[in-house]
């Protein structure tokens, strides 16, 4: 296996960083003390040309579909700006949605101005009783006379308030009363019954607007379901393995981040008349950083790259993102650690980096919810890793 970067894959990493350390950075604390999204930052990366970049050519979009190369872009963004790169995710997988459900009306509407960075959208699937546990999703879509009328509640949804539509997951009634299978439903913010809560207050990830949403007999036309009906739980599945190790990605950028500014604060510091680096305590503590980082890295970059040659790497996605985020929650307590004192205050970068990674352990999937996943994968119950391994 070649574990060098094309050549392509090197100067976008590059052009990233560079980008997103002179344009981004400098924003990034203004950002999170307003705590909302930056139609400012979303501009910027809308000229780089990267909104849009795994959309098809003919809606304004690159056409990259390697997930490699989307995983090094969120890398190298998160590595600078976490908030952007957590809406990038977000912004990915909406179009993604859209190419692989949107009717051709839906994807000539949406597609070309979510690539241009005039529009975002949202999803909407976690309910205040629903969140690992999606079988108890209890939001509901009645048809009548060729419309969908939906009922229920959703948490957490990113972008709310700053998203013109959301994909909202329900279940369609059935005549006889019965729960229905999940489905996918594309539901515009001007449509009566759409009703959104208050903006919520955020640990981390304080560049997005997180608001709750109430469904109150909000009426949509009938081709505004996304897919096959009955389908919607299976699609999602489909992606979240991609959004796992975009996730990953997330995780990886800050880790090099807390890694960047404890090498660099270990140089400066002095305490006892010498560089604080110059203390063993100190560097067990950067060489388990590095070391952590790197087998992340190539964990992630590993599960990317199956997936891109067409191989079993679903479980692999699991293992990346619960690695990558774990590490990057470790770094980021012993950044804090090594800063001593001032690491607790807000006007240090590791301060922001531990709030954000917190996020990456819980969204995509609880990393309790990866391990257990990957526990059934090897206690028999799928096949993949057990046939790329040889076990019978």
């Amino acid at each position: 296996m070649d574990f060098e970067l094309t050549q392509e894959q090197q100067l976008l990493k590059k052009n990233i960083g560079d980008f997103a350390r002179e344009e981004l950075a400098p924003l990034v604390r203004e950002i999170d003390e307003k705590e909302g999204f930056s139609w400012e930052v979303w501009g910027k990366l809308a000229s780089l040309g990267i909104l849009g970049l795994p959309a098809p050519e003919e809606y304004g979009g690159e056409g990259v579909e390697d997930l490699l190369t989307q995983v090094i872009v969120i890398e190298e963004l998160a590595r600078y700006d976490f908030s952007s790169a957590a809406n990038l995710t977000s912004n990915w997988a909406i179009i993604r949605k859209l190419k692989e459900d949107g009717t051709k009306e839906h994807k000539a509407r949406y597609l070309e101005r979510l690539c241009k960075g005039e529009v975002v959208g949202s999803f909407a699937q976690t309910e205040p009783d629903s969140g690992s546990d999606v079988s108890s999703l209890r939001t509901n879509a009645r048809y009548e006379n060729g419309n969908y009328i939906l009922n229920g509640d959703k948490v957490f949804v990113t972008q709310a308030g700053e998203a013109e539509f959301t994909i909202v997951a329900a279940r369609i009634n059935e005549e006889d009363g019965k729960k229905g299978a999940i489905s996918m439903f594309l539901v515009e913010r001007d449509r009566p019954g759409y009703i959104l809560g208050e903006k919520e207050a955020k640990l981390g990830f304080r560049g997005s607007t997180t608001r709750s949403l109430a469904l109150n007999d909000c009426m949509i036309p009938a081709s505004n379901l996304l897919g096959e009906k009955g389908k919607g739980l299976k699609t999602a599945l489909r992606g979240l393995a991609n959004g796992r190790l975009l996730t990953a990605a997330q995780a990886l950028g800050q880790a090099q981040a807390a890694l960047d500014e404890s090498i660099k604060y270990s140089k400066e510091r002095t305490q006892f008349g010498r560089p604080i680096g110059q203390f063993q305590l100190v560097q067990a503590k950067l060489a388990d950083m590095a070391i952590g980082l790197e087998s992340a890295r190539y964990l992630t970059y590993y599960a990317a790259w199956l997936r891109d040659n067409d191989k079993p790497f679903a479980i692999y996605s699991s293992m990346a993102k619960t690695l990558a985020t774990d590490v990057a929650m470790k770094a980021a307590v012993e950044a804090v650690q090594i800063f001593g004192g001032y690491g607790f205050m807000r006007d240090q970068p590791v301060e922001s980096i531990m709030r954000n990674v917190k996020i990456t352990q819980i969204y995509e999937g609880t990393n309790e919810i990866q391990r257990l996943i990957i526990a059934r994968e090897l206690l028999g119950e799928t096949r993949s890793f057990r046939e790329l391994y040889g076990q019978k």
